[in-house]
């Protein structure tokens, strides 16, 4: 699951028993060491945590989610539990969350559904079924409405064209289409864009956008923002700068939920939980690019205590 462009890396000489005795220690008694806690979790990678959890349960007896529950709290839990997690469960309570709390995070939605591969939606969609005993797009269906509905669903579908060969002619077609559903009448035809967007690969729709460049003479982002609105412009943005470069779309994620008076923190927490053993080196270089300044100094400022601790750890030190 891990790409080799994260900024933690699990342990050379790992030894289950010494990490959790260790993290009992931690918690024992009164008071809790966080330090020892962070210092365990951002040293190891996901598998050796979930060793980790095992071998806490074998030799101590005890859970060790429910031990940080009860000596954790706030954000700085939130980070721990999502690093104890597996992956595709930790994006399976997100879409949950997002959907069954009071109201809807739709950007929680938008992220993980634009963003994750065809293959990752197909085990989400497993995990979120043995989790909850329902179907993800039936849960999507109920909390979501019109268009924006359909984009989801069709996204949690996983099947997303895979193929590497562009069709020029087709690229231009798709264009053209699209040109044709936007800017070239009164009135949107969401669906046009819905159905190219959605299912067309990668390298084809990054040809289509170059060829609608070249019809509309603007990005066809512009259009985007002029031709939507709400959910549904940001779901349909969100899939193209996937498309582009998502490094560069998480940057943009992580910017915004620190960005301006108070945080974002769900956000904050998932895209640097998430990422940190995937492409957090990346997603650390484009936000320099496009922001000027380092993603670290960006925590550090917005941010306090183990909370801030821990996340500078899966950030990976300043630029």
């Amino acid at each position: 699951m891990a790409g080799n462009r994260g900024t933690i890396k699990g342990a050379s000489n790992f030894s289950a028993d010494e990490c959790a005795q260790k993290l009992r220690k931690a918690m024992k008694g009164l008071g809790t060491d966080e330090d020892a806690i962070i210092d365990v979790v951002v040293n190891t990678d996901l598998a050796q945590r979930q060793q980790i959890k095992i071998t806490y349960k074998s030799t101590i007896g005890r859970d060790l989610i429910s031990d940080f529950k009860s000596e954790l709290s706030g954000n700085f839990e939130k980070v721990i539990i999502g690093l104890m997690t597996p992956i595709t469960l930790y994006d399976v309570e997100e879409l949950r969350r997002s959907m069954k709390g009071a109201g809807t995070d739709e950007g929680c939605l938008i992220e993980i559904l634009a963003s994750r591969t065809n293959e990752e939606i197909r085990r989400i969609n497993e995990t979120y079924r043995q989790q909850y005993g329902t179907n993800l797009e039936e849960d999507i269906v109920s909390d979501t409405s019109s268009v924006f509905r359909r984009v989801l669903v069709s996204l949690a579908t996983g099947n997303r064209d895979q193929s590497h060969h562009v069709d020029d002619s087709l690229a231009r077609q798709d264009a053209q289409t699209l040109y044709e559903a936007g800017e070239n009448r009164w009135g949107t035809d969401e669906a046009q864009f819905m159905t190219i967007l959605c299912i067309r690969s990668r390298n084809h729709l990054l040809r289509v956008f170059d060829e609608y460049r070249n019809i509309a003479n603007k990005d066809i982002t512009e259009s985007i923002k002029s031709e939507m609105a709400g959910d549904l412009e940001d779901a349909l943005l969100a899939i193209v700068k996937c498309m582009r470069n998502r490094s560069a779309y998480f940057a943009e994620r992580l910017y915004y939920s620190m960005k301006g008076l108070g945080t974002n923190d769900d956000t904050l927490i998932r895209v640097m939980v998430s990422r940190c053993e995937i492409d957090m080196i990346d997603i650390k270089a484009e936000f320099k690019r496009m922001y000027g300044k380092s993603l670290y100094s960006f925590i550090k400022g917005d941010t306090s205590g183990d909370y801030r601790k821990v996340l500078l750890h899966l950030c990976g030190g300043d630029d």
